[in-house]
C-alpha cells in the first residue's frame, strides 16, 4: 500500500483527538461512535464517497481511533487516514441494505471484542448518518452498554479554525470569487439554467491559479423571477427571461472546506424592490460587521443585522447565518452555533461563518452574502467579488 495523502499534520490530528477527548470526559462518555462524516474526517483524515451506507469513527478511551465502514472502502481508509491498518475494519458486504443483519450488529460484535460493551456509549442521536435502526442495533447487541446523546460534541470542537483550515477556505474563496466572475460572463438572455450551471461546475472544479476544486456539500442553488422567494431550489432547462432576478447561492470548495458566497444578478432594469433590497441588505450587513468580533456574541451579529431590516419595514423570520468549514452532502453548515437573537455563543478569533443576510419576500428573493472569519481585532470577509445587486442587460 503507498503512504496514506493527509492533508493535516499528525501533531494537528492529535490535538483535535485531545480535545475531542475532553470533551467527551466533561459529558461523562468512555466511548463515541461517530457517524457524521466530516467529523470522521476532521478526526481521522478519512475522505470517501460512502456515506450512503453505514460508517463511523470510534473514539475509544485510550489510543487511536478505529474506523469502521464497507469491506470495500477500507482501502479509502488507509488512502486517506492516519490509522494503523489494525485500527481500520471492515464489514462484510451482505451487511449492505440487509434486511436480515444491520452493520452495527457487526460493530457490536467488535466492540464487545475490545472490551468496550460495557461503557458508557455516545452516539450522534440527530444527524444526517445514524439511523434509528442502527441506534436499535447497537442497544440490542450492547445490553451492558450506557448510551448517551453525544450530537455535535465534535462539531463543536472544531469551531475554532487553525491556520491550515483557514488557508484551505481562503483557496476556497479564491475559487468561488472565479465562479461568480464565470457567471456574470456568460449569463444572458435566454440561455438556459442547465448550461449555466454547467459554467458554475467547470468554475468550481478547474479551481483558479493552480488550486483545484472539490464538489460542494450543496448544489448550486439558482431560482428566477416569483420562484427566488424560495430558498432552495435548483435549476431545471427553462431560459434565462429579461426583467427576471436570480440569485445564485454557491461554494467554492479545496479539500473538503467549503466558502460559501451569495450574489443577485437582474437581467435588465432593476425594480425598485430589488433596489430597496438592496439597500437594506447592504447597510444592514454593514452593521452586523461592525460587531463581528471576540468577545461579542452570535446573537450581536444578528440583531444589529435585523435592527437594520426593521427600519426599512423587512421582516426576516430565519437566522442570517451559520458555522462553515469542513462537510460533506448535504449540507456545508457545522450545526453548531446560529447567527440568531437568542444564540449567545461568545464569538473567538479563528471562527468562520456564512453570514446569510438573503431575504426571500413574497414574489422575490435577493441574496448577497458574505463568508467571515473572525480575527484577534475584528472580522475579515474572505473573497472579494462585489458587494453589489450585479446587473446585467
Amino acid at each position: 500500500m503507498t503512504q496514506p495523502k493527509l492533508k493535516f499534520s499528525l501533531g494537528e490530528y492529535a490535538a483535535r483527538l485531545e480535545k475531542t477527548r475532553r470533551a467527551m470526559e466533561t459529558k461523562g462518555v468512555d466511548l463515541l461512535v461517530v457517524s457524521d462524516p466530516s467529523n470522521m474526517a476532521w478526526l481521522t483524515g478519512y475522505d470517501g464517497w460512502s456515506f450512503y451506507v453505514h460508517q463511523a469513527v470510534i473514539v475509544p478511551p485510550q489510543g487511536e481511533p478505529i474506523w469502521f465502514g464497507r469491506g470495500q472502502d477500507a482501502n479509502g481508509a488507509k488512502f486517506t487516514t492516519y490509522l494503523k491498518h489494525d485500527n481500520i475494519v471492515g464489514y462484510p458486504d451482505h451487511y449492505v441494505q440487509s434486511t436480515e443483519r444491520h452493520p452495527m450488529d457487526y460493530l457490536s460484535a467488535i466492540l464487545t471484542e475490545r472490551d468496550f460493551g460495557k461503557l458508557t456509549i455516545g452516539v450522534e442521536m440527530d444527524n444526517y448518518w445514524f439511523s434509528a435502526a442502527a441506534f436499535a442495533a447497537l442497544q440490542k447487541h450492547l445490553p451492558n452498554a450506557r448510551f448517551v446523546d453525544a450530537t455535535a460534541l465534535v462539531n463543536w470542537q472544531r469551531a475554532v479554525k487553525s491556520e491550515t483550515e483557514i488557508g484551505y477556505m481562503r483557496n476556497a474563496a479564491r475559487i468561488v470569487e472565479a465562479m461568480h466572475a464565470r457567471i456574470f460572463d456568460k449569463i444572458e438572455v435566454g440561455m438556459r439554467k442547465c448550461d449555466l450551471v454547467a459554467e458554475i461546475y467547470d468554475a468550481g472544479t478547474r479551481g483558479v491559479d493552480g488550486i483545484g476544486g472539490d464538489y460542494p456539500a450543496i448544489v448550486p442553488l439558482l431560482p428566477s423571477g416569483v420562484e427566488a422567494s424560495a430558498p432552495h431550489l435548483t435549476w431545471d432547462d427553462r431560459p434565462l427571461k429579461k426583467g427576471e432576478g436570480t440569485f445564485f447561492e454557491i461554494a467554492g470548495c479545496y479539500n473538503r472546506y467549503h466558502l460559501p458566497l451569495s450574489r443577485t444578478v437582474f437581467l435588465g432594469k432593476p425594480t425598485q424592490a430589488f433596489l430597496d433590497a438592496e439597500k437594506a441588505t447592504l447597510e444592514g450587513m454593514e452593521a452586523g460587521l461592525a460587531v463581528a468580533r471576540p468577545g461579542n456574541t452570535c446573537e450581536d451579529i444578528a440583531n444589529a443585522f435585523f435592527a437594520v431590516l426593521k427600519k426599512y419595514g423587512i421582516v426576516k423570520d430565519n437566522r442570517t447565518g451559520y458555522p462553515i468549514g469542513l462537510s460533506y452532502p448535504p449540507d456545508w453548515g457545522e450545526r453548531t452555533m446560529s447567527l440568531r437573537p437568542g444564540d449567545r455563543t461568545e464569538l473567538k478569533p479563528g471562527m468562520t461563518f456564512h453570514f446569510m443576510t438573503g431575504l426571500w419576500l413574497d414574489d422575490m428573493g435577493f441574496e448577497t452574502t458574505e463568508s467571515i472569519l473572525i480575527t484577534d481585532s475584528g472580522v475579515e470577509c474572505f473573497a472579494n467579488v462585489p458587494r453589489r445587486l450585479m446587473v446585467k442587460d
